[in-house]
């Protein structure tokens, strides 16, 4: 869980807790993977009583998952990208004040055309100003540019631009100013 910690912290360091708003959005593509991220976040946030993490995943029914995001909106929503899809389609999540979008296992998620879609649906539906963040253990040659299609002023240990030559260990990644970041790990 060392990636996800990455990403669980750095997420909820910044993270202002307004009711009714989710500012976190954390994808992945399995129910088990959604399952294990959210209790990472409840884990790292359980000094942090104002925070709400709430986990959505397909093969449950929605109705509870729309009853949920009614009654105690969480802050932090890890989902899996259909039903994440479901949610903003009947207009139960709303992303307007999304602050954060992770992407675990990006790769998995954007190698599939159909889940690609999903998450292209929903990043559209994400205000344009937010930090991206996108995790895999395995990026491949052919995805990377893919991911970058959702970036804006990109941060990598390692650079994912295909013209790049990836840089010897003990060198600086590249820098930005932007709020937007990939991160391989």
């Amino acid at each position: 869980m060392g990636k996800t910690a990455v990403f669980v912290l750095a997420t909820l360091q910044q993270l202002d807790p307004v009711d009714g708003q989710v500012s976190v959005l954390v994808m992945c593509h399995t129910r088990e993977l959604a399952f294990q991220i959210s209790k990472e976040y409840e884990r790292f946030s359980k000094y942090l009583p104002s925070v709400r993490v709430g986990v959505f995943f397909g093969g449950m029914n929605i109705s509870n998952d729309e009853k949920l995001l009614k009654s105690s909106c969480p802050h932090v929503v890890v989902a899996t990208p259909g039903r994440a899809l479901a949610l903003v389609r009947s207009r139960k999540l709303q992303l307007k004040h999304i602050k954060h979008f992770v992407l675990d296992e990006c790769d998995k998620m954007l190698e599939q055309l159909d889940m690609r879609r999903d998450v292209q649906e929903i990043f559209r539906n994400t205000p344009h100003e937010k930090q991206v963040m996108m995790f895999s253990a395995t990026l491949s040659k052919d995805i990377r540019p893919v991911c970058l299609k959702f970036m804006q002023d990109v941060i990598t240990p390692n650079s994912l631009h295909p013209s790049h030559t990836t840089p010897p260990l003990g060198q600086p990644a590249s820098l930005s100013r932007s709020p937007a970041s990939v991160l391989r790990g």
